[in-house]
């Protein structure tokens, strides 16, 4: 059986990636980014001490097969009283991290009680701070500062860096070593996925992995990470934090009515337009496809993307 690991945060890399692919015979792991400052996660990581568990409990639910009631309880979101913000997903992974002061065994009874066969682990148990650096030289501390910015977002970022450093869990490490095939996205590029590759250990395990590395590039740019990106910008980027070359790029090639991307854009103001599409990429290393739902959100159809990914497994 194939191994593939996906690394990601957020809600897109769990929504679109691993709930496709479960549904195919492969061996996944979901690596999360676990330094989110902002938030729910945010708030309880800096109240205990610990890791935020949001995008590790997002993987969970998605790669579960246990109840929908179960799932719904886990993403449960408090509106009110001194709870309000929080979620109870959050709050029993904290909770069972604080009884059993070992995140192996954590992931490993909420394994059981969601009914998953597969693994989610993190980046990073070290407690560090995501920063970047804009063109004018200001340097921007905490990943939700990143991700919803408080400076002008017309700045683009020239770099990002953690501080202190952060050292990679182990079990993703012997993860990546094993891997026949690695998904990196969707998801923020600055604020989710180059925090991931900074942890010490990461990328590094990634440059001498033999899996193939595969980009499945984000939709639409973001206000203050992404202005104005191309399929090729995206590539790039992730390129020069990973150190290597990327083996294929997965990129959207249809663009919807105008209509359509003004209605998602009313529920996500910082996100701008459909990413550019470069003239004459190479279609050896680029698959250009239409990625999105038949209707609705402009988000990757997990079914289309899953059958892409274990298509390129099986090579």
């Amino acid at each position: 059986m194939k191994k593939i690991v996906c690394l990601g945060g957020g809600n897109a890399m769990p929504k679109v990636v691993l709930a496709g692919l479960k549904n195919y015979p492969v061996k996944i792991t979901a690596i999360c980014s676990t330094l989110d400052s902002g938030g729910s996660s945010g708030r309880l990581r800096r109240d205990f001490k610990t890791i935020s568990f949001g995008d590790i409990r997002r993987a969970l639910i998605y790669l579960s097969s246990g109840p929908s009631k179960i799932k719904d309880v886990f993403n449960f979101r408090f509106t009110e009283g001194e709870l309000k913000g929080h979620n109870l997903g959050n709050i029993i992974l904290l909770s069972l991290f604080l009884l059993k002061k070992n995140y192996e065994k954590v992931l490993r009874e909420i394994k059981k009680l969601f009914d998953i066969r597969y693994d989610v682990l993190p980046a990073t148990i070290s407690n560090s701070n995501l920063f970047s650096v804009l063109e004018n030289g200001r340097i921007i501390k905490g990943e939700t500062n990143i991700d919803i910015p408080k400076h002008n977002p017309n700045l683009k970022i020239k770099r990002v860096f953690l501080k202190p450093r952060a050292i990679a869990f182990p079990k993703s490490i012997e993860a990546i070593k094993k891997a026949d095939l690695i998904t990196i996205g969707p998801g923020d590029l600055y604020s989710s996925l180059a925090q991931i590759f900074l942890v010490n250990g990461i990328s590094e395990t990634i440059k001498k992995s033999r899996a193939k590395k595969v980009l499945i590039c984000n939709l639409m740019a973001k206000h203050g990470e992404t202005n104005d990106f191309s399929v090729l910008d995206f590539k790039k980027e992730i390129e020069k934090y990973l150190g290597i070359n990327l083996d294929y790029v997965i990129y959207n090639n249809f663009f919807p009515p105008r209509e359509r991307i003004k209605r998602y854009k009313k529920n996500h103001p910082l996100l701008l337009n459909l990413v550019k599409v470069d003239e004459n990429l190479p279609k050896t290393r680029f698959i250009g496809k239409n990625l999105l739902l038949k209707k609705g959100p402009i988000e990757h159809d997990p079914q289309k993307l899953a059958k892409i990914i274990f298509k390129l497994c099986k090579h």
